[in-house]
């Protein structure tokens, strides 16, 4: 199994880096994601709802499986090409002093007819350097 575990404090408040995080079009801050967005006909932000993402050789459909603004939200890979078996991921967001410190875990594996093992290693690489890209794109846009 794989976790990604990514951390970064911002300065500025818990809600709009809350708001950045939760916002899917964000996602496209991430080095190797090229659209994202709230899946047709998905309700809005919160449980329940549908993201999709596209990036360079992959394509995923999440659903946010809790959603507590502005402290956190929980999400699922339902589909994805390749293929992620996985446990579930979280974005949480504590207020620090007049700051934010977000924290961003993530569990999976890859099953062997789609690169078992050896995707891991990969992704195991690529999804965090993704995942801190993000965040440093949100203190960008949120920091005073």
């Amino acid at each position: 199994m794989v976790v990604v575990h990514v951390e970064r404090s911002i300065d500025a408040p818990p809600e709009p880096v809350f708001a950045w995080l939760a916002d899917p079009e964000n996602l496209r801050t991430a080095p190797l994601i090229l659209r994202a967005r709230w899946s047709s006909g998905s309700p809005p932000a919160g449980v329940g709802a549908f993201r999709e993402a596209v990036g360079v050789g992959m394509w995923l459909r999440e659903e946010i499986t809790a959603f507590d603004p502005p402290q956190s939200y929980s999400y699922r890979i339902r589909r994805s090409i390749p293929v992620f078996v996985h446990q579930g991921g979280s974005i949480t967001v504590e207020p620090v002093g007049e700051g934010a410190h977000v924290t961003w875990v993530t569990e999976y594996t890859h099953p062997r007819y789609c690169g078992g093992k050896a995707l891991e290693v990969l992704t195991a690489r690529l999804l965090p350097w993704n995942f801190q890209a993000v965040l440093d794109r949100c203190a960008d846009a949120v920091e005073a």
